[in-house]
């Protein structure tokens, strides 16, 4: 088939192609799969909408929650496993990001891996009636990776190093945590140990280990309003910036339960206040982190770009452009100025994005 050339670049590229300068790009991004980066036409069409608007920033996936590594990789513990696929060449991808002046962050998923947990058994998270524990979801018998295995530690940094060395501006670390469910039936390979404390020592591996990357992680938007480490699962505010760049709460209004309270306000249907859910997700956030003294990482939200229809109708709108605004207007008027925008499909609604 014919393809377009790519777009013409910027005359101001958004970030220098040497990448590793996150300093001074105001990220305004969505996120897009290893599979959309495989797809040359699907890239033309995100390159033109970064080139035609105010979008600078693209999040690619390097490790999804399938445990595949979206390209071939020389890290000898993927090939051992052979939890890699070669869905897109990162270093000609991100020359050609690059070239249009789109900063390049790489997603690594990192416990949550059904590839690796179920190639090396003895690492995985045990059910207590034995056996490999499973996530309890519809048609999904997802296992994970034990966050107090340090091995688990090593596999996931040496990916994450891997991705800065092709070239990705930025490291985003997600399933930074442990699984949420029945906690009484997981088994970890530790006895004595704090959640957030195993977290906390895995990042700051991480940037002992790359201490020139930019490194960032994404957090449940629900940590942000529970003062304490609500679901058990090793995310506390206060201290999981303390290694990073960029924490990024996932302020998705659908994910939170009807009737829940953030600062101090209750929200009987929040998926239909995406306003008001994501200003006081923030405000609840800026209070805290101002609290703590020293406190280095920047707060950048990942935003909700889907429809949830899988809620109960009357509970739940179509997102669109009016939804991608207020979100961002919220974002901007708790005083923060990076945003993401998240499909899991990638489809989104372009006419949202200022023109540039």
């Amino acid at each position: 088939p014919v393809t377009t050339p790519v777009p013409t670049p910027y005359s101001e590229p958004a970030v220098p192609s040497s990448g590793k300068t996150g300093n001074g790009v105001k990220v305004k991004g969505i996120y897009l799969t290893g599979w959309t980066a495989s797809s040359a036409e699907k890239m033309e069409h995100f390159i033109k909408l970064a080139n035609e608007t105010e979008i600078n920033t693209f999040v690619i996936d390097v490790k999804n929650d399938d445990g595949i590594v979206s390209y071939e990789s020389d890290v000898k513990a993927v090939r051992d496993a052979g939890t890699f696929l070669r869905k897109y060449d990162p270093e000609k991808l991100i020359k050609t990001l690059h070239d249009n002046g789109i900063y390049v962050i790489g997603r690594v998923v990192c416990f949550r891996d059904p590839a690796c947990s179920k190639k090396y058994p003895d690492r995985a998270v045990k059910h207590v009636k034995g056996g490999l524990w499973k996530e309890d979801r519809k048609n999904a018998e997802i296992t994970w990776l034990d966050p107090c295995d340090k091995r688990n530690w090593s596999y996931i940094i040496d990916i994450a190093k891997e991705a800065a060395e092709k070239g990705f501006d930025e490291i985003q670390f997600d399933y930074v945590r442990f699984p949420d469910g029945k906690t009484s039936e997981m088994v970890f390979s530790a006895k004595d140990f704090v959640k957030y404390e195993v977290i906390n020592e895995f990042l700051s591996a991480a940037r002992k280990e790359m201490p020139n990357v930019i490194l960032s992680a994404d957090i449940f938007g629900i940590v942000c309003v529970s003062p304490e480490d609500t679901e058990g699962i090793g995310q506390y505010l206060e201290l999981i910036g303390r290694e990073l760049d960029y924490i990024s709460p996932m302020a998705y209004p659908s994910l939170y339960a009807r009737g829940q309270i953030v600062n101090k306000i209750e929200f009987p249907n929040p998926d239909l206040e995406p306003y008001n859910v994501v200003y006081n997700t923030l405000l609840m956030a800026k209070e805290r982190l101002s609290k703590v003294e020293g406190y280095k990482a920047d707060v950048r939200p990942f935003i909700q770009a889907y429809t949830a229809s899988w809620l109960k109708p009357g509970t739940f709108q179509t997102y669109g452009a009016k939804q991608y605004r207020e979100q961002i207007q919220a974002v901007y008027d708790a005083g923060y100025e990076q945003w993401i925008f998240w499909d899991a499909n990638n489809k989104y609604d372009t006419s949202a994005f200022l023109k540039e």
